[in-house]
């Protein structure tokens, strides 16, 4: 049986679109789920975490203006940044794909292709 691949996908973002017409392009159809309606928990956030092999602070867009207006230069514990970004999803990274036990950010969208 394949391994079934996910995406944490955000159909608004041109990334996000890209990286989901990569996958299906190579014949991949992933389990779509928008973290903005459908949030991961602190606990699903941290297995993503663990699969990408990166920090919260690595999968944070500084970008977004709450993170500007409300974080930046803040100092929080990885555990506090997980809640501040189950709290707020937009401040997720995008978008996420995992396949098993790894995943990759489609930033840029190409990242993908290391999961075939």
């Amino acid at each position: 049986m394949p391994e079934e691949y996910q995406i944490y996908h955000n159909p608004r973002c041109s990334k996000s679109r890209q990286t989901l017409q990569i996958l299906r392009d190579n014949g991949v159809e992933p389990t779509i789920i928008e973290y903005l309606k459908d949030t991961p928990t602190a606990k699903e956030l941290k297995k993503i975490l663990t699969k990408l092999h990166l920090k919260p602070k690595d999968i944070l867009r500084t970008g977004e203006q709450i993170y500007k207006n409300q974080f930046k230069n803040m100092s929080f514990t990885d555990a506090e940044w997980i809640d501040i970004m189950v709290e707020n999803p937009i401040l997720i990274e995008r978008p996420i794909v995992l396949k098993g036990n790894t995943g990759v950010i489609g930033r840029p969208p190409d990242n993908v292709i290391k999961l075939f």
